[in-house]
Parts: structure tokens; sequence; C-alpha cells
């Protein structure tokens, strides 16, 4: 499956929907508070579940252990 073909399947799940980042958000991605490690994409998703109070699906050990953000896998 190509990129355009599981953008198109995942945007047919019910309750996902994909945002565009906002400067706000793009800044609070390097204030996230208590410790949380530098990559910028993984701070950025945080950020972003954040600012929209979801919960991520992940199996990251970096960010399922990081108590700040919710996360389900």
């Amino acid at each position: 499956m190509n990129s355009d073909d599981w953008l198109e399947t995942v945007e047919e799940i019910e309750g996902v929907r994909y945002v565009a980042v906002d400067v706000a958000t793009a800044v609070e991605s390097t204030r996230l508070p208590g410790k949380f490690h530098k990559d910028p994409a993984d701070r950025m998703i945080v950020a972003l579940a954040r600012h929209f109070n979801a919960v991520l699906v992940t199996a990251d050990e970096k960010i399922t252990t990081y108590r700040h953000v919710r996360t389900v896998w």
C-alpha cells in the first residue's frame, strides 16, 4: 500500500482526523512539562495530543512512559 492509499484508509476511520500544526502547538512542543527526549517529531506529536486532549495510539516506549500524555496500545 502506498502512502496516499494509507492516508485515505486512515482518514475513513471514525474518530480519526488530520490536523494542521499551528504556531502555538509548535512552540508548545519546545516547552513540554517534565522530562521528555529531544526528538522534534515526537515532541510535536505529544504537543498535538495534549492540545487536542487526545489519546495517542503508540508502542513507542519513550512516549508511553511520558506521564504528561495519555497513550494506548
